[in-house]
């Protein structure tokens, strides 16, 4: 069994009294999901979440160490992948999708992307940010 590891985080920020969050469409599958990529050798969880958020996305962000959640899931076969997602706030909010990866980025209320993303253990994880992010103000 190989294993794969990815980080990357629930991008929010507020406006006009909202929360939102930032979901990027993958070009190859088509699905809405949150920034992420692959661990490279020597950086920590964190670092990798922040660097795959501004290669994708072009956004600068503060990560919250304290929201740590896991996904586990198999995406071919003989393939487990591990997927860290942590709470992030936005530095800036202009984006530009990363060429041949990302197909769209959206800035999406919080309470309605669950409604766009692709996957339950997603919405799971805007569920735990949710709570986060209203338990941090």
């Amino acid at each position: 069994m190989f294993h794969e590891k990815s980080c990357g985080a629930v991008v929010y920020r507020k406006f006009h009294g909202n929360t939102e969050i930032l979901l990027i469409k993958h070009v190859n599958s088509g699905h809405w999901s949150f920034p992420k990529g692959h661990v490279e050798p020597g950086e920590t969880e964190m670092q990798t979440a922040r660097r795959e958020i501004m290669e994708e996305t072009s956004i600068d962000v503060i990560i919250d160490p304290t929201f740590r959640e896991t996904v586990s899931y198999s995406p071919k076969k003989d393939t487990m992948k591990i997927v860290v997602y942590f709470l992030a706030k936005a530095k800036n909010v202009c984006f530009t999708p990363r060429e041949g990866e990302i197909a769209d980025i959206r800035w999406v209320d919080i309470s309605y992307a669950a409604n766009i993303l692709s996957y339950e253990n997603d919405r799971t994880i805007v569920a735990k940010a949710k709570n986060a992010i209203r338990d941090a103000i």
